[in-house]
């Protein structure tokens, strides 16, 4: 055991971890030369288009230090605010961390709460100045800041480069000499941590997991105790660009187990394994629910496509524990599932993925978020779906969740970040300097007005230089109302939102107008509503598509002319009566870029 190291990499997004592990692969030949490719542990289509990685990844390295060979495990995480989750969980598996920091930006928003998480947990830090070979390297002034926020020495401060291989060496040593080796008793009862899992389709459930205690070989009996499931080991092995069998791994090893599991609900990413015969006495603990921020109902274009949709979100959780799902209907939709997602981006790239690894067509709502409803009679309901909100008669106040949201930007950008954060019903808490003309701005703001697009118009304010953070804080009470869309008189559930007072008349508005240039026309006339209650605040009209029925006239008396029209007139009467209007997929999603 003191010659394994378990370590995550965390940062920014955008700070060069993923280039920074490939040259760590590369320097302990882990991966080949004809192997070697840019972000090699990204290895999904999206990660590698959208150049951000998505699931954090582990693998096995072996380095020579003097006499001795160590084992390296290392796991690569993701650095964008909605997949903190991953960050969590392999932080849960490690010893230490390298926190990187961009020498051209500084610290950012991300990479103070990655760092928090990382000492919550009492990880070794091993500060890393990464980009060192860039012209707009600021080495001194990004070193001060990492000397205020860790109260590090400047000489453990690593300088590299991800790029041209500079400190990777230097890196290689600190984390031999710096992180401490696992604790663990070998011959102790069996204690693994699973801290991720895939689904092969070939091979069912495989779980990747990290030994606290004890030793597993190949073929033993083994339980999983939040389930309380027994499996057979048949095969267990390491982590390595692919998967490596052995016969046996003990306490402080990362690895693999695959036992023929087919049903995902049989496992479950931070249960412990352990084995029958000599049990270990209670399950590790420390392992964090997930929080969903952002609820919307998921859909199958085709209703028969219902029990596919649920198979496929099935195994997607497995590879992505944060996403929590629930069946749900809609009068429109028919019948769906409602999502809980982290953030919007996370929502994208679910429906991505769907798409692409299980060739789901969905159609997704309006995201919102979850308000406390407080009736008159006491009661406490949670709404995710306006359609679930109780008669307006019957409610007493409904609150809605804020959050305390770290703003890290250059003084120069100060004035139109306060201006977008007041205009969402932000309140400033605090403002601190960091250093020269960098500052941090505490606010609380209502999560339902960041859900959409706060994110994107912050970056564009900021020129790109602002960073955001958040985490829940509590619920206040919020004068909201639920906004109804009518399409010809009906009201589309999936294009209701539950919105604040004061911004209703104009959403309404916005929604109408956007929602006329989307929906085609049809043969008879479409009124789009948008109420509150049963208040038209908003009105658009799509004409119909006409045919010209006097074209045939040729002079003659008016009179023929109108008895043509009226006829038409009323044929459209009927058609209206019984016609449905079809909305596309398109104006869904429309509406949730409004801004």
């Amino acid at each position: 055991m003191n010659k394994i190291r378990n370590f995550c990499i965390i940062a920014h997004i955008d700070h060069g971890k993923s280039t920074l592990a490939d040259r760590l692969l590369e320097y302990t030949n882990t991966v080949s030369e004809k192997d070697l490719q840019t972000q090699v542990l990204d290895n999904m289509d999206l990660e590698r288009e959208r150049g951000i990685t998505i699931k954090s990844h582990a693998i096995q390295m072996y380095y020579k230090s003097g006499e001795e060979t160590y084992t390296l495990n290392l796991i690569d995480t993701p650095g964008h605010v909605d997949f903190s989750y991953e960050v969590s969980r392999s932080i849960a598996a490690c010893e230490g961390a390298l926190l990187i920091v961009d020498a051209t930006q500084g610290i950012q928003a991300q990479t103070i709460s990655n760092l928090y998480m990382a000492i919550e947990h009492d990880l070794e830090i091993i500060p890393v100045m990464n980009k060192m070979d860039m012209d707009s390297a600021m080495p001194e002034e990004v070193e001060d800041q990492i000397v205020d926020l860790l109260g590090c020495k400047r000489e453990e401060i690593i300088r590299a480069s991800g790029r041209t291989g500079l400190g990777i060496e230097e890196i290689l040593q600190a984390i031999i000499n710096r992180i401490p080796a696992p604790v663990g008793d070998p011959d102790a009862p069996l204690q693994c941590l699973i801290f991720d899992s895939v689904f092969n389709s070939f091979r069912g459930i495989i779980a990747y997991f990290k030994i606290t205690n004890g030793t597993i070989n190949k073929g033993d009996l083994v339980k999983f105790v939040a389930t309380g499931k027994e499996y057979d080991a048949d095969e267990i092995g390491i982590l390595q660009i692919d998967m490596v069998p052995t016969q046996t791994l003990s306490a402080g090893n990362v690895g693999y187990i695959i036992s023929g599991i087919k049903s995902s609900k049989e496992v479950k990413v931070g249960d412990t394994i352990t084995h029958v015969k000599r049990p270990c006495g209670k399950a590790i603990s420390g392992f964090e629910e997930v929080k969903p921020m952002v609820f919307a109902g998921v859909y199958p274009v085709d209703a028969e496509d219902f029990e596919d949709l649920r198979a496929s979100i099935e195994k997607l959780q497995l590879n992505d524990a944060s996403l929590t799902f629930e069946p749900e209907s809609s009068v429109a939709l028919g019948f769906g599932f409602r999502c809980g997602f982290l953030g919007m981006l996370h929502m994208e790239i679910v429906q991505e993925r769907l798409d692409r690894e299980f060739d789901m067509n969905v159609i997704t709502t309006v995201p919102n978020v979850s308000y406390n409803v407080y009736t008159k009679k006491g009661e406490l309901i949670e709404v995710h779906n306006p359609s679930g909100l109780p008669d307006i008669m019957l409610i007493d106040r409904i609150e809605e969740p804020y959050i305390r949201a770290s703003i890290i930007t250059r003084t120069e950008h100060i004035g139109q970040i306060m201006t977008l954060c007041l205009e969402k019903r932000g309140e400033l808490i605090k403002q601190d300097y960091i250093s020269g003309n960098r500052m941090e701005l505490i606010f609380d703001l209502p999560l339902g007005e960041i859900v959409f697009d706060f994110y994107d118009r912050l970056k564009s304010v900021s020129k790109g230089y602002a960073s955001f953070d958040y985490h829940p804080h509590d619920y206040r009470p919020s004068k909201l109302i639920k906004l109804d869309i009518l399409l010809n008189g009906e009201s589309v559930d999936a294009l209701s939102s539950l919105t604040h007072f004061d911004n209703a008349v104009s959403l309404g508005r916005r929604m109408c107008e956007r929602l006329k240039e989307l929906i085609p026309r049809h043969q008879f006339d479409i009124p789009i509503q948008a109420a509150i209650g049963a208040k038209i605040i908003a009105r658009e009209t799509i004409k119909a598509v006409r045919k010209d029925v006097t074209a045939k006239c040729y002079g003659g008396d008016i009179s023929r002319k109108r008895k043509l029209l009226e006829k038409q007139k009323k044929g459209k009467k009927r058609m209206k009566q019984i016609g449905s209007v079809e909305v596309p997929q398109k104006a869904f999603l429309a509406v949730l870029k409004l801004d």
